[in-house]
């Protein structure tokens, strides 16, 4: 059964309404943001450190984006992707930007989806 609990933090993808590429999927208990078929963004809706947006990228893109948006900081859990939580006070303007970048097809942000495994016992033979 679907979770009935809406993201309060969907206002953030709006923006990509307009963009014929935007998939949103749940990750997570979150919402993610695919644009091109990259995954590029995760809005985190729930306890710390889950509570912020979660910005999808390679480890050596950090500096340049941090140097840019200087409130993003490695997840804790998921240190691969950048982060900033709803409690930060430039939560808002780097939300923005970080959608902004997205849009701008920013090569920094975003990665490619990597397809789930069926695990083990797909490869058995179906009795």
């Amino acid at each position: 059964m679907p979770s009935t609990v809406r993201n309060s933090l969907l206002w953030l993808f709006e923006a990509f309404d307009q963009d014929q590429t935007y998939i949103r999927k749940q990750m997570f208990g979150c919402d993610a943001a695919y644009i091109d078929g990259r995954l590029s963004l995760v809005a985190a809706d729930r306890d710390a450190p889950w509570n912020g947006l979660l910005v999808c990228t390679a480890r050596d893109q950090h500096a340049s984006l941090v140097e840019e948006l200087p409130a993003l900081r490695p997840h804790p859990v998921l240190g691969k992707w950048l982060y900033v939580s709803q409690d930060d006070p430039a939560f808002e303007d780097t939300a923005a930007a970080a959608v902004a970048l997205v849009l701008q097809r920013d090569p920094r942000i975003g990665v490619e989806a990597k397809p789930r495994s069926r695990g083990r016992r797909s490869l058995l033979p179906k009795k």
